[in-house]
């Protein structure tokens, strides 16, 4: 399979890209958002191979502060992460994508159909919520009194190896907290606007609870729903909730596929 990787700027932010296998006539890629404290790898690794094996054509990027996009002085916001991944398609030549997004890097997909209608057919929404009230007033005390002890070892070896410079991992943990912390959510209206093809998926066990997830999908013009059995990204592969073990992920894909090609 080929694969390429680069930097696509907007202002000071140079936002890293991989892109996997090839582009398919008339079918745009697949383009994958991690989740906080989260790089390409220890989000995608399991899941770039499976979708490359269905003959997808899979781009992947990573956040600001987060693997090889390296921190500015902005705020790390959905909005301002939808904006570099635009970048990111009009360095590529893309007029469209579909997205999956994860957990905070939902917010950025959300924010990508929402700011730019045009450039999204497919949205996947994934263990992501669009208002403070998806999760409970003790996720928000836990939040606020996080400290780096908190974040799952996985993530801390995985910057570590790609940014073994003293404060980066310190850095990127802070920009996480803050901007779940500033999050406001989108009122319905908003969610209203969305024009690409839905679904909104989340695990019977996740942070985000089913009845958000449920409520989010009704609002969502045409929105298609499906909770799967498991936890916060298993059923993605993510390394910090799966382990490694990637049976659930491979039990999801195919419906993610069917999705995609309805």
């Amino acid at each position: 399979m080929t694969f390429t990787h680069g930097y696509a700027a907007n202002g000071d932010v140079r936002m890293y890209y991989e892109v996997h296998g090839h582009a398919r006539a008339g079918e745009p890629p697949l383009l994958l958002i991690p989740g906080g404290g989260s790089s390409i790898g220890t989000n995608f690794a399991g899941l770039i191979p499976a979708l490359l094996a269905e003959s997808l054509q899979v781009i992947a990027v990573e956040e600001e502060g987060h693997g090889r996009t390296a921190a500015t002085g902005r705020p790390l916001t959905a909005e301002n992460s939808a904006d570099d991944v635009k970048a990111v398609m009009d360095e590529l030549g893309l007029d469209t994508v579909d997205v999956l997004g994860f957990s905070a890097g939902g917010h950025t997909a959300l924010a990508l159909a929402m700011r730019y209608p045009a450039s999204v057919r497919c949205l996947i929404a994934a263990s992501t919520f669009a208002g403070r009230d998806a999760v409970g007033e003790e996720f928000w005390d836990g939040m606020a009194a996080a400290t780096l002890d908190d974040m799952p070892e996985a993530y801390k070896d995985a910057d570590r190896a790609l940014n073994p410079e003293p404060g980066h991992l310190e850095r990127m943990f802070e920009l996480d907290r803050q901007r779940i912390l500033t999050f406001r959510g989108w009122q319905d209206e908003d969610l209203r606007q969305i024009t690409a093809r839905t679904l909104v998926l989340c695990a019977d066990r996740d942070v985000v609870s089913a009845d958000h997830a449920v409520r989010m999908s009704r609002i969502i013009p045409g929105a298609r729903l499906m909770i799967v059995p498991g936890t916060h990204g298993d059923y993605l592969g993510e390394l910090a909730a799966s382990g490694g073990d990637l049976r659930a992920m491979r039990t999801t894909v195919p419906y993610l596929l069917r999705f995609l090609e309805e």
